[in-house]
Parts: C-alpha cells; structure tokens; sequence
C-alpha cells in the first residue's frame, strides 16, 4: 500500500536528501509538521536559516503535475502575489527526488524545499477584511488565467463520478450503506452536470478554506499549500471562505466579490454552481481518505473512519447537501 510505503522516509533520509540536492548544511533538527498526505518536516541551516521541505506521497500526483504546482506559484511569485514559491537549486529546479531502499524494494519521493513563513490565522469579520480577502484571490486568478495546468485535475461532476467508482471497486463503503451511497450520487451527480458545461475554467488555488489563508503582520495576506491546485471555475476558491451556506452570506460573499473584481471580473452566473461544489467536496474527501486509510498516522487520528456509523454520517451530510441544491431549483 502507498501510505505504508511512505512510512520509508525516515527524517534523517530527508535531511540527507535536502542537503545534497541543495548543498546545504543543516543542523540535524527535524520538526515534523502534522500532516498525513505528504511528509513535512521544518528543517534549519547551520546559520540558523529555517526552511520547510515537502516529499510528496507517492502515486498521488506525477511529476508534471508537481511541475504544475511550481510553475503556478513561480508564476504569482513573479506577480508579486503573497504565496510561499519553492527554492531553486543551483541549476534553477524547485523539484526534486530521493530515492529510499526498503527491506523489498526501493521507493523514489518526489519533495521539494520552502521558505519557513509564520502568520497568523485570518478569519474576516468586517466588510474591509472580506474585500482584503477577495482581493488577494482576485489578483491570485487574474495570474490563474495566464497559463495552463494540462497534467492537474479539472473540478467537475465526472470527476466527483470517477471517485465515486473508486470506492465502490475499492470496496471500502460498509455494505449495508453502499445503496443508498451510490443512488444518491447517481441521482444528484449527473443532475448538475450541464451546470458545469459554461464556466471559464482556469488554475486556482483548489482548497482555499481560510486554514490556508495567514495574515503577516506588516505583510498582509498569504495564500499557502497549493496542494490540490487545479483546473475550475473561479468560484471554486470563493465559497470554501464563507462561514455557511451562500444564502446565508450574502453581506460576505458581497464583499468578497468586490474585492475580487477590483482585478479580474467574476463571472456571476456560476455561483449556482456553490451548492453542487460543496456536495463535490464531500466525495473529494471520501475517497481522499480512503487513499490514505493505511496509512498509521491517519489510523491514529481517525480509528472509526469506514465504520457503518461512519457512513450514515457521511450520507447524511450527503442527503442533506442534496437538499439544500434542490431547495435552488437545480434538481
């Protein structure tokens, strides 16, 4: 399984790893960050430098679409959009591979080095902070708009199908839920499908939740992990910022589109599209966890995970999301 192979990499493999592609000394601290879908570590040079190394899980993207990841963030760092680009090395490449022997094979990591950035969570309250947000993803999409990502993955409903396949064939779903899992994604999934059909698609950020969102005193805004960037409508990195339903934000999806347009123009129709996306989101996360279900950390952390409660929970979170696109008429 992929998740256990990852458990290879072993921190001083990766300080091994940085040093030698870098040619940086560091001075033997590893800081592990809390995450179970690539391997993080907070690393430190031996002039006290501190930087944030990133191996990526294996299998879960190629390396053209980590080149995807790079060149978006290269792209806005040269716009000067706050984001966190990778470290070059001496020949100008930000991705990397090392290589690990385990007792019956060997497995190669894909990583690559960061600059360490702190900040502070920003959670927007007012009409400023809500325009200062949409702002920042506004310049973030008008860069978006520049290139494309042909090897990243586009945000749609056959999408969301292809997922739903994947754990049906993988057999996670408790039998006795498997039914009613995959009748409510047949019912719901191609329903929205023509929604999709007239959007601008372009590179966002992909999972712009306000976790990954910092606010640098005297810097402004940061956008951070641009892990799961992607090809989709614009309106993909807005509704994950707002604290509920669209329908119960208007004040702050207001501002956030004002801000927004002060650099590129939103297309306004698609913000039917809010309700579908955030059902999408739910089997996104399902089979995201499912691909990680091996893995001993994600155990820890989520021991009831793929139990029958477990999926009555999850399908009523589905049903109910369901719902709420019915109630818009868009079923």
């Amino acid at each position: 399984m992929l998740a256990r192979v990852f458990d290879l990499l072993t921190p001083q493999a990766a300080v091994q790893a940085v040093e030698q592609s870098f040619a940086l000394t560091l001075d033997g601290m590893v800081y592990p960050y809390p995450s179970y879908v690539n391997r993080v570590y907070g690393l430190r040079t031996d002039n006290g430098e501190e930087l944030v190394a990133k191996f990526y899980r294996p299998g879960r993207w190629s390396w053209e679409a980590l080149e995807d990841e790079h060149q978006f963030l290269a792209d806005c760092a040269r716009s000067e959009i706050p984001v966190v680009a990778p470290l070059s090395d001496s020949d100008g490449d930000t991705l990397h591979e090392v290589a690990v022997e385990g007792s019956d094979a060997e497995e190669s990591f894909a990583f690559a080095l960061f600059p360490k950035k702190g900040g502070r969570n920003f959670d927007a309250e007012t009409d400023d902070q809500w325009f200062r947000l949409g702002a920042v993803i506004g310049r973030c999409h008008l860069t978006g708009r520049a290139r494309s990502a042909e090897h990243r993955l586009t945000c749609c409903p056959a999408l969301s199908m292809s997922y739903l396949d994947e754990l049906l064939s993988e057999a996670v779903v408790h039998p006795d839920c498997r039914a009613e899992l995959e009748d409510l994604c047949r019912a719901v999934l191609p329903a929205v499908a023509p929604l999709f059909d007239e959007p601008t698609y372009q590179r966002v950020h992909g999972d712009c939740h306000r976790g990954n969102i910092l606010d640098r005193p005297g810097d402004g805004l940061l956008l951070i992990d641009f892990d799961d960037m992607m090809n989709a409508p614009a309106v993909q990195d807005l509704w994950l910022l707002l604290p509920d339903h669209a329908f119960n934000c208007r004040r702050e999806l207001t501002m956030l589109l004002d801000g927004y347009e002060q650099f590129v123009p939103f297309e306004r129709h698609t913000l039917c599209l809010i309700e579908p996306l955030r059902f999408m989101r739910i089997v996104y996360f399902l089979v995201w966890r499912a691909r990680q279900r091996h893995d001993f950390w994600f155990q820890s952390v989520h021991p009831d995970w793929g139990t029958k409660a477990f999926w009555t929970t999850e399908i009523e979170d589905l049903r109910a999301q369901a719902d709420a696109i019915a109630a818009e008429g868009l079923l």
